[in-house]
C-alpha cells in the first residue's frame, strides 16, 4: 500500500512540478505554504490510513531556487525531498502522512519544513485521527525538595485529545493548612501520550512540621486527578528553639520536684520533734 502511494506521489509530483503556475514578478522572498492559501495543512482520517496534501513553494526571484523539504513530528513522505523551482513560478509538491494502526484517536501535530538560500520556513501540520475522544490526565511522582523549597510532579496525558491542564495545591500540617493555591491553568498543552515534569515553588514552607501535600490536576472534559506525598520540615533554628523549650520545661519540672521534696523533708522532722516534746 505504501509503495503504491509513493509511486502515485512521484507521478503527481512530476506532473505538478512540471506544470508550474506563473507568479507575479518582484523582489519578494520565496514562500512555502499549504495549497489553496490555507494557514496550515489539515488532514483527517482513521488509524492505519495514508492521508495526502500538497505544499506550494513560490519563487518570485529572477533565478531558479532549490528547496529541501522535511517533516517533523509526524511520518511525512514527500514526492521529492529536493525541488528546484524555476524563476517567477510556483511548484506544488504532494506529500503524504502515514497514520499507523496504533495511533490513538484525537488531535496530533507535526511540521513541514522547507529550506532554501539560507532560510527555513515551517508549515504547521494538524492531524485528526478519527475515533472515540477521551480526555484523561494523571498527576504522578509528587515529591518535596525541602532544601530548594519546591514541589516536583509529573503530568501525563492518558487520553486521546490535546489537553490544557490545570493545577491546585494544598498542604496540611499538624496545626492546619500551610499552603493553599487555588486551581489555575498551566502555560502548556499535552498531546495524547505526552508527559511533562514540572516544579512548583514553595519559598516559605513551615520551619518545623509534618505535612501532607496534595496536588490536584484537571483539564476540560477530564476527571480531576489527585496525588499526595508526605514531608517533614525541621530547620536548625526551629530545632534549637524546640530543644530549648523542652530543656526549660524539664528544668522547671525538676526544680518543682526538688522544692516539694525538700519541703516535706524539712517539715517532717520538725513536726516530729514538736510532737515528741509536747508528749514529754
Amino acid at each position: 500500500m505504501r509503495a503504491a502511494v509513493r509511486s502515485g506521489l512521484v507521478a503527481a509530483a512530476t506532473a505538478l512540478v512540471g506544470a508550474v503556475a506563473a507568479a507575479p514578478p518582484g523582489d519578494r522572498a520565496w514562500t512555502a505554504a499549504p495549497a489553496a492559501g490555507r494557514p496550515y495543512a489539515y488532514l483527517e482520517g482513521p488509524a492505519g490510513s495514508v492521508l495526502q496534501d500538497t505544499l506550494s513553494v513560490t519563487n518570485p526571484g529572477a533565478g531558479p531556487l532549490t528547496v529541501r523539504l522535511a517533516g517533523e513530528g509526524a511520518p511525512v513522505a514527500f514526492a521529492a525531498r529536493t525541488v528546484t523551482v524555476p524563476a517567477r513560478t510556483r511548484a506544488d509538491v504532494p506529500f503524504a502522512v502515514t497514520v499507523t494502526a496504533d495511533t490513538p484517536p484525537g488531535d496530533h501535530r507535526g511540521t513541514v519544513r522547507a529550506t532554501a538560500a539560507g532560510r527555513e520556513l515551517s508549515v504547521e501540520l494538524l492531524l485528526r485521527v478519527s475515533g472515540p475522544r477521551l480526555a484523561a490526565l494523571t498527576v504522578e511522582d509528587v515529591s518535596v525538595d525541602e532544601a530548594a523549597g519546591t514541589l516536583r510532579y509529573t503530568l501525563v496525558n492518558r487520553g486521546t485529545t490535546v489537553l490544557a491542564p490545570t493545577l491546585a495545591v494544598r498542604a496540611e500540617g499538624l496545626l492546619g493548612t500551610v499552603l493553599d493555591r487555588p486551581e489555575r491553568t498551566l502555560p502548556l498543552t499535552l498531546r495524547p501520550g505526552e508527559r511533562t515534569t514540572r516544579t512548583e515553588p514553595w519559598p516559605d514552607p513551615p520551619a518545623l512540621d509534618s505535612v501532607t501535600v496534595r496536588l490536584t490536576a484537571g483539564a476540560p472534559g477530564a476527571a480531576p486527578a489527585t496525588a499526595r506525598t508526605e514531608a517533614a520540615f525541621a530547620s536548625g533554628p526551629a530545632l534549637a528553639g524546640a530543644a530549648g523549650l523542652l530543656l526549660a520545661a524539664a528544668g522547671g519540672g525538676a526544680y518543682g520536684i526538688r522544692y516539694r521534696y525538700g519541703t516535706r523533708r524539712r517539715g517532717g522532722p520538725r513536726t516530729q520533734r514538736a510532737s515528741t516534746g509536747a508528749t514529754s
